[in-house]
C-alpha cells in the first residue's frame, strides 16, 4: 500500500481511532493507504511496533441501540514506525515521497507549543511544531515548492482550534529561523491545517486480560488496543479536500464542517457536562462508578432528566434531533460494562470543570426560563462534596471551598467568572437544597427532583 499518511503519535489513542478508520477504508473502499508512525518523544513504542510489522488487534466493546456489541479487527494499516531521535535522516526522507498527502497528530495538549530554543539544524527539533517545520522545509526543497505537493494536517490534540494553533507555531519557526519567503508562501497556500474534535474512549492494552485474549485470538499481541464502540471525528477546514479521506461515505461517524464550534459546545455541555453535573451527587449517594450511577434508578433518571430537559434546550447551532441523538449515545457510553470509570477520578478539579461544562447550561436555563432544578442541585452537590475529604483540586480551591459559606462560594467571581449571588433566586435555591440534604438522606432529595 502507498504510504500516504504520516502520523505523529504512536500511542493507544491514534491506533484505536484514526488508524482503525484507515484500516477500515482499505478494506471497504480499497483506499490503498498505509500509515507511517513517528514517535514524538525520544522514548516510545517504535521498537515493539516494528517488531510486529506494524500489525495489531483492535477490540471494540460497548453498547449500541440497547445491545452489547463487540468488534475485533486485525489492523494492517501501519507500515512502520520511525524514531526521529535515532533516525533523523530517515524521518526527513519521508518528505521526498510524492504520494504523501496527510499528516495527523496527537502529541498531547502540551504538544502544540512554540519553543524558541529549537534550531533548524537540530536532529530533531525538540518541539513537535519544530519537527513539522523541519519536515515541511525538506519537502519544499525536494519538490521545488510545487503547490500540488503541499500536505493536509489534521490535528487531534485536545485544545481548541488545534490545527490553527499548529500552523501558528510553524509560522513562528519560519520567522525565527529566517527561512525564505517562498517557503512561507508555500506553507500558507499549498498546505492545509485542519482543526478537529475527537471523541472515543480508548482504554488501551487490556491488562489483566492478556491470557484470555491470547487464547481467544490464537496469538500473542503486545499491541492490542481496546476501545469503546462509539466514535466521532469532526474536522474543520478541509471541505474542499474531504473526498481525499472519504470516511463519511463508508459508515464512519465523521463530520466535515466549516464550523467546529457547535460540535465542541455539544460535546462539552452534554458529554462532559453530564459527568460533572452528576458525579459528585452520585458519590454523595454512595456510588463508585459511572455505570453504577447509570444503573441506579434515581441517579440514572437524574442524569437523563438533566441532559434532555435542562441542558439540550440551552444549546444552539445544531438541531434538537442532532443533540438528542448525541445525548442518547452518551447515555449508552456511560452504561458500557467494559469501562470502569471511577466517579472520584472524574471529580478531579471540579470547580474549573463546572465553570466550563455546566455553568453555561445552568445560566442559560435560568435566562430562558426553562427548568433548571437538576442543574441547580448539581451546584449544591458541588458545594457539599467540597466539604468532604474526597475533593481533589488545586490547593487554593480546596482551602477556599472547605472553609467558605455557600454565599461566599457563589460570590467568588474569580472562580466562576461572575458573582453568582446576583443571579436571581440561585443562592436561595442552592442553600435550600443543602439545608434539605442536611435534614434527610440526599437520595430522598434527588428522588423528589427526578419525579417532579
Amino acid at each position: 500500500m502507498q504510504e500516504r499518511i504520516l502520523q505523529f503519535g504512536e500511542g493507544n489513542f491514534l491506533r484505536g481511532f484514526v488508524d482503525y478508520f484507515i484500516n477500515g477504508l482499505n478494506e471497504k473502499a480499497n483506499f490503498d493507504t498505509s500509515v507511517i508512525l513517528v514517535q514524538p518523544l525520544a522514548q516510545g513504542m517504535c521498537e515493539i511496533i516494528n517488531a510486529q510489522g506494524g500489525k495489531y488487534t483492535t477490540i471494540l466493546r460497548g453498547k449500541q441501540n440497547g445491545e452489547l456489541v463487540e468488534e475485533i479487527t486485525k489492523n494492517t494499516a501501519v507500515s512502520r514506525c520511525i524514531n526521529p531521535y535515532a533516525e533523523f535522516d530517515a524521518f526527513l526522507e519521508i518528505a521526498n515521497k510524492p504520494e504523501l498527502q496527510f499528516v495527523i497528530s496527537n502529541t498531547t495538549e502540551a504538544g502544540i507549543a512554540f519553543d524558541d530554543s529549537c534550531k533548524i539544524d537540530d536532529m530533531p527539533a525538540v518541539s513537535f511544531p519544530g519537527k513539522v517545520t523541519q519536515f515541511l522545509y525538506a519537502r519544499y526543497k525536494a519538490f521545488n515548492g510545487a503547490k500540488d505537493k503541499g500536505l493536509i494536517f489534521i490535528a487531534c490534540e485536545l485544545i481548541d482550534f488545534n490545527g490553527r494553533a499548529l500552523k501558528k507555531c510553524v509560522m513562528q519557526y519560519i520567522d525565527l529561523w529566517n527561512l525564505e519567503d517562498g517557503f512561507k508562501a508555500w506553507v500558507e497556500n499549498a498546505c492545509t491545517f485542519a482543526s478537529s474534535l475527537v471523541d472515543r474512549i480508548v482504554t488501551g492494552f487490556p491488562r489483566g486480560e492478556e491470557v484470555a485474549w491470547k487464547e481467544r485470538l490464537g496469538y500473542e499481541d503486545k499491541l492490542m488496543v481496546t476501545a469503546e464502540y462509539f466514535h466521532l471525528w469532526v474536522i474543520e477546514g478541509m471541505n474542499d479536500k474531504k473526498d481525499l479521506l472519504p470516511l463519511d461515505k463508508y459508515g464512519y461517524n465523521v463530520v466535515f464542517t466549516d464550523d467546529i464550534v457547535p460540535y465542541k459546545k455539544r460535546k462539552v455541555r452534554i458529554l462532559n457536562g453530564a459527568h460533572t453535573m452528576s458525579v459528585m451527587a452520585a458519590h454523595l449517594c454512595g456510588l463508585e462508578t459511572v455505570k453504577e450511577m447509570m444503573d441506579d434508578e434515581i441517579m440514572g433518571k437524574y442524569v437523563r432528566k438533566g441532559i434532555f430537559e435542562e441542558v439540550i434546550p440551552t444549546i444552539d447551532g445544531l438541531s434538537k434531533a442532532e443533540l438528542e441523538d448525541f445525548a442518547g449515545s452518551v447515555m449508552e457510553r456511560f452504561e458500557n460494562p467494559y469501562i470502569r470509570h471511577r466517579l472520584l477520578d472524574i471529580c478531579l478539579n471540579s470547580t474549573a470543570k463546572y465553570k466550563e461544562r455546566v455553568l453555561p447550561s445552568l445560566l442559560g436555563a435560568i435566562e430562558n426560563g426553562t427548568p433548571s432544578k437538576i442543574l441547580t442541585f448539581s451546584l449544591a452537590a458541588l458545594v457539599m462534596f467540597y466539604k468532604t475529604d474526597k475533593a481533589n483540586d488545586m490547593p487554593a480551591a480546596l482551602e477556599f471551598m472547605k472553609g467558605a459559606t455557600t454565599k461566599e462560594v457563589l460570590a467568588n467571581a474569580e472562580m466562576w467568572g461572575q458573582d453568582l449571588t446576583k443571579v436571581d433566586g440561585l443562592l436561595e435555591a442552592v442553600e435550600g437544597y443543602i439545608a434539605d440534604c442536611a435534614e434527610r438522606p440526599i437520595r430522598e432529595v434527588i428522588a423528589e427532583l427526578v419525579e417532579a
